[in-house]
């Protein structure tokens, strides 16, 4: 059985996660898949698709996940292209910063933030004290 890898992507134009969910509870009204059109199919795809998400990263930071469901192969105008199929929920996560970057990124599963647990708040604290409070057992 194939480990478990996940995806790292920017939420380009989204500055919340309420945003996010506003546009794809749209585009489930519509009957549209919940999809990402991306140019290149993930090498590790057996991996992806054994329980991995797509971490989207909004204002600066990872904020939530949604699970991958399928690779979908896609003939468009420029070419074969991957669609990433999602699952309806969004998970929010523990709120880590990351970098702007170009496509998607493979994210270890060890190294993905944890979901947040349920009645618990999404904070703004720099990551570097969210790290801190985390290694003294604090958060």
């Amino acid at each position: 059985m194939a480990d478990r890898v996940h995806l790292v992507k920017l939420c380009v134009g989204v500055d919340r996660v309420e945003q996010l969910e506003s546009y794809q509870a749209a585009r489930a009204a519509r009957g549209e898949i919940l999809r990402h059109v991306t140019r290149n199919r993930p090498r590790r795809d057996d991996e992806v698709l054994n329980g991995g998400s797509l971490y989207w990263v909004i204002a600066g930071a990872i904020r939530v996940r949604q699970r991958i469901i399928d690779l979908e192969r896609i003939q468009t105008d420029d070419g074969m292209k991957c669609g990433l199929v999602f699952d309806a929920e969004l998970v929010r996560t523990e709120p880590w910063a990351r970098r702007p970057h170009q496509g998607w990124r493979y994210l270890e599963a060890k190294d993905a933030p944890p979901d947040l647990r349920p009645g618990q708040v999404e904070d703004d604290l720099p990551e570097e004290l969210r790290a801190h409070l985390r290694e003294i057992g604090l958060s």
